[in-house]
């Protein structure tokens, strides 16, 4: 079968449904430091094009942005050719910029480990359940939700050191998730 080829009939519809997807990607993309956010976005739609019998019709999300990460990661390597990477995590040692409208929330964000601020990203910003996330992490659903408590209960110390901190509920209040 020809890489390039396009998928079979009725595939537009259904990339259609997938395409709908592109506007998260550019912000996970960009939220992670690219320097392409579009391109990252971009490539990744490319590859669910000729790889649209792999993309799951129910959800593709979490294979969405499973391309995107691993996009971002040979970016990243092509950056920075002599650096490492964080073997737990797979992302980058630096964390990527992360601003919100909070100055508490930005800096506690900022003092999470990568595995702790991914997950809590993913769930809060990226929309994803703790299942999807975990299939995007390539880990377990426990693992995902040991994780996620973790962060979650490192970020709430965080802002309880901080007086004033604002309304941090979306992140904090996702217990249930």
């Amino acid at each position: 079968m020809n890489p390039h080829a396009p998928p079979p009939d009725g595939a537009e519809a259904r990339f259609g449904r997938v395409f709908a997807h592109f506007d998260p990607l550019v912000s996970y993309a960009a939220r992670r430091g690219s320097s392409d956010p579009e391109g990252i976005a971009a490539e990744t739609m490319a590859i669910a094009w000729r790889r649209l019998s792999s993309v799951p019709t129910d959800d593709p999300r979490p294979w969405l942005f499973v391309t995107a990460r691993n996009l971002l990661m040979a970016e990243w390597r092509r950056s920075r050719p002599h650096a490492q990477l964080d073997e737990a995590t797979a992302d980058p040692k630096h964390p990527p910029a992360v601003e919100t409208t909070d100055p508490a929330v930005t800096s506690a964000l900022r003092r999470l480990s990568p595995a702790e601020r991914e997950v809590l990203l993913l769930v809060a910003w990226d929309d994803l359940t703790p299942a999807q996330g975990a299939e995007t992490l390539g880990i377990s659903a426990v693992a995902f939700r040991v994780r996620l408590l973790r962060a979650r209960r490192h970020f709430q110390r965080l802002m309880d050191r901080r007086e004033g901190a604002g309304d941090h509920s979306r992140i904090v209040e996702m217990e249930s998730a």
